[in-house]
């Protein structure tokens, strides 16, 4: 079967309370992987801002803009420049009191090929994501670009194999998620370890059970809990290329800022499809339940 190549980046970075010195960092990555020959480049979760929701208060929605806006602006005059599909993340303000966590897609013209908005909402210590996002409303459906249909989903989401396949059942080409996830600095090193193994493991799952690459950029560095109530976030970066057997392509370490630049072989998905095709081999007549929040 012929290759068909995309040359995939991604940009792991820490982030600061200064919006231009976490912007400097976004855009030095995009234009480092777009230097390497990066058709399509993905920054991590909210990587314009420290990851404010460690605690609530209502001041931090002066985070939050609009689409179009400075991102937007941003981020489509940086893919412009470089000819590049390039994904980034922000906090949207889509009307007064109304907010969401959302992923854009902006074309190699500069123009928003699409949004997304995360779906799955976390609330647990450290990471009070109910208190400022809404849950996306959009849908799980792929993006299209000039590289390919975008299965773009957004961290929490990455632990729910019903949003993997999904996007995989609506033609996605590859499966991306920006992230922003660590470790309780307070917990032991083990239970620290396995839970970022754990992580690692369900995205390289979805990757298998769809047959379909996966890319995961997560940020790195500690942020302290403003509040003092908690040991604050350390962040674990670990970003990484899957390939549609779950096969590393790429992995970025747990400490560094990182690009990371590789081929990806979307001709695979195709024949790893035909060695194991899961999807041929659905039982949809009897997945009824799977919409019910629990068979009591």
């Amino acid at each position: 079967m012929t290759q068909k190549i995309l040359k995939v980046g991604l940009v792991q970075q820490a982030c600061s309370s200064d919006r231009a010195v976490s912007v400097a960092a976004s855009e030095a990555g995009v234009r480092a992987a777009a230097a390497q020959g990066a058709q399509l480049v993905m920054l991590q979760e909210l990587h314009t801002s420290l990851y404010f929701c460690q605690h609530e208060s209502t001041d931090l929605f002066d985070l939050a803009e609009t689409i179009p806006g400075p991102s937007t602006t941003w981020l489509g005059a940086l893919a412009k420049e470089l000819g590049i599909v390039l994904v980034g993340s922000l906090f949207e303000r889509r009307a007064p009191g109304l907010y969401h966590n959302t992923a854009v897609v902006l074309e190699r013209d500069g123009t928003l090929a699409g949004k997304y908005r995360k779906m799955h909402i976390p609330d647990d210590p450290g990471y009070y994501e109910k208190f400022y996002f809404t849950p996306g409303d959009l849908g799980f459906e792929p993006i299209q670009t000039s590289v390919g249909k975008l299965g773009l989903l957004v961290c929490w989401d990455q632990w729910y194999p019903e949003a993997a396949r999904l996007m995989a059942l609506a033609g996605a080409d590859l499966l991306l998620y920006p992230t922003a996830i660590g470790s309780n600095p307070a917990d032991p090193v083990e239970e620290r370890e396995r839970q970022r193994d754990a992580w690692v493991t369900i995205q390289r799952a979805h990757a298998i059970a769809n047959g379909l690459p996966v890319i995961v950029a997560n940020r790195i560095g500690f942020e302290p809990d403003p509040t003092g109530q908690t040991a604050g976030a350390k962040f674990w970066g670990t970003s990484f290329v899957a390939g549609p057997q779950g096969e590393f392509l790429a992995r970025a370490g747990t400490e560094d800022a990182e690009v990371l630049v590789v081929d990806i072989d979307l001709a695979r998905s195709e024949s790893v499809r035909r060695w194991w095709p899961f999807l041929r081999d659905r039982r949809v007549d009897a997945y009824g339940d799977l919409v019910r929040r629990y068979r009591d």
